[in-house]
């Protein structure tokens, strides 16, 4: 039975319940987009807006800095990610789409449906309640706001006075369009804090049981030696190993050339590990094998109480995750998102709106394109997966 599916059936269920009850107040944009237009929010984004004018002044100023970084950033990345795609064997595209049930990067755990969901929903409001509390600070009207359905997968949207927002300073347009990337950046960083905090806590409950390797580079030294996708790395050169800092702390000490030996739960193998960047590389992604919890911990929380604590914990990996790779994704200078909206505006300073129309859309063409090629990769496994 695949819990993953059947929540995401009764979702969708439920959602499409939801929109024939209450057609009527959708609103069907671009044939692909379902608004549910409503004044949630509008209330708290005003207060919020008046309560603390100079230090949200403060946060919009320094949101408009980092959107302009993450701009340069994200788009440095994607062109390097793009080419080495093309060029690199073994290189993996920069992008992955953020589904229930993908696999979005080596190494990584598989995304459940509800941490997916959750996830969404948080980051969605956020960014988009963001976007609305700046835009009261700057006196722009907030027409609605509500929820936005892409098929089944939700968002959340703020519809700003566009008139208004238009005739507004530059500083002030660019501090709304930043404001819900920078909003998504910083919870990101937040949350990455929390696990910080927690994380002493949670490892002392576990007894880890090696580290599995998840993924082969193509003649990468792991490959070579005869080594699966699955097998778990025990020990190293002698060194027990049980955790991927364990073997991490084993491979720094080794050089490019050296020659290993290393003993995983299927056998023995002698690795020459391969060049990295000047470091020592297995040629693989590792993940941490599936865990147990320690009998002291039984002993003293009990199953259920393990079980959610470390669902919790993936609830918060999967918030920064998300919400840090959502947050730079939307300060790409492409078509209408905000980083796209931000270059336009920020144009204007320097050249005329027809010639800084003309400079976005040939950004946007050249973003989009690399996008697509970085997506490829997926598309061909889903074209494979169906047939």
């Amino acid at each position: 039975m695949n819990l993953d599916l059947i929540l995401f059936l009764v979702f969708v269920f439920l959602i499409f319940l939801f929109y024939l009850r209450h057609k009527e107040r959708f609103e069907i944009q671009d044939k692909v987009f379902a608004l549910y237009k409503t004044t949630w929010g509008l209330t708290w984004m005003e207060r919020l807006a008046k309560k603390h004018p100079r230090f949200l002044s403060f946060l919009s100023s320094l949101g408009i800095i980092i959107g302009f970084i993450g701009m340069i950033a994200m788009t440095f990345i994607l062109i390097k990610a793009t080419f080495d795609l093309i060029f690199v064997p073994g290189a993996p595209p920069a992008l992955a789409p953020v589904l229930p049930g993908v696999k979005i990067a080596p190494g990584l755990p598989t995304l459940s449906f509800l941490h997916w969901i959750i996830s969404i929903v948080i980051i969605a409001v956020i960014h988009e309640f963001s976007h609305g509390v700046i835009a009261r600070l700057n006196n722009i009207k907030i027409k609605s706001s509500g929820f936005a359905f892409l098929g089944p997968i939700p968002a959340a949207f703020v519809e700003p006075d566009e008139k208004q927002m238009e005739k507004k300073s530059r500083k002030a347009q660019l501090g709304v369009l930043a404001a819900g990337s920078f909003s998504n950046i910083l919870l990101g960083l937040i949350v990455i804090g929390i696990m910080v905090v927690i994380s002493p806590f949670t490892t002392n409950l576990l007894d880890y049981n090696g580290v599995n390797v998840a993924d082969l580079v193509d003649n990468g030294p792991l490959s070579l030696a005869g080594v699966s996708i699955g097998e778990n790395i025990i020990n190293v050169d002698g060194k027990e190993i049980n955790n991927i800092n364990e073997l991490s702390a084993v491979l720094s000490e080794k050089n490019p050339g050296d020659k290993i030996s290393l003993m995983t739960d299927k056998g023995s193998y002698d690795i020459i590990l391969s060049d990295n960047e000047g470091k020592a590389y297995l040629g693989t992604s590792l993940s941490v094998d599936e865990v147990v919890y320690s009998e002291r911990a039984l002993d003293k929380y009990g199953k259920t109480s393990l079980d959610f604590i470390f669902w919790f914990s993936q609830l918060l990996f999967w918030l920064w995750v998300i919400n840090i790779g959502v947050g730079l994704f939307n300060l790409l200078p492409l078509g209408p998102i905000d980083g796209g909206k931000m270059l336009f505006v920020g144009l204007t300073k320097f050249v005329s709106k027809e010639n800084a129309m003309r400079a976005w859309k040939t950004v946007s063409f050249f973003l989009l394109l690399l996008l697509i090629i970085n997506l490829l990769p997926w598309f061909i496994k889903l074209f494979n997966f169906i047939f």
